[in-house]
């Protein structure tokens, strides 16, 4: 079986991973972590300027991969700092909405000590199930 990997350019390079693989023939998505870097590898900080732009590039490695954000089953997020979340939970749902709109699936939150870029405070891993064909 040949598995697809996707990484999209406008992204910060990958460096001994995929930003996701896909599987055919069940067309399901595998996303690897994305966190708020920039295409040139910048980030923005804060947790909420950093959780909307993962969130972009999780729609920007789900689009190469011909899935939408209506395929994604299963989210989990993983953050540096669960307190600065609890705090914000209007914030960070407005960002969602902005990105993904209203579609909520599995979603999984997760304390971490720390990401491999000291400067990351949240990293976003996916996995989406493309049900509608695979030429879709």
């Amino acid at each position: 079986m040949t598995h697809q990997q996707i990484n999209p350019e406008g992204l910060l390079p990958p460096v001994g991973f995929s930003h996701a693989v896909v599987s055919p023939p069940g067309r399901t998505v595998w996303l690897g972590g994305q966190t708020g870097h920039h295409g040139d590898g910048s980030l923005d900080e804060g947790l909420v300027a950093q959780f909307r732009q993962a969130l972009r590039n999780l729609v920007t490695v789900l689009e190469h991969a011909g899935a939408h954000i209506e395929d994604v089953v299963s989210m989990q997020l993983f953050v540096t700092d669960v307190a600065a979340y609890r705090a914000a939970p209007k914030e960070l749902g407005a960002a969602y909405r902005e990105v993904l709109g209203k579609h909520f699936p599995a979603i999984a939150l997760f304390g971490i000590a720390e990401l491999l870029d000291p400067d990351a405070v949240i990293e976003i891993v996916a996995t989406a199930v493309i049900a509608r064909g695979a030429d879709a």
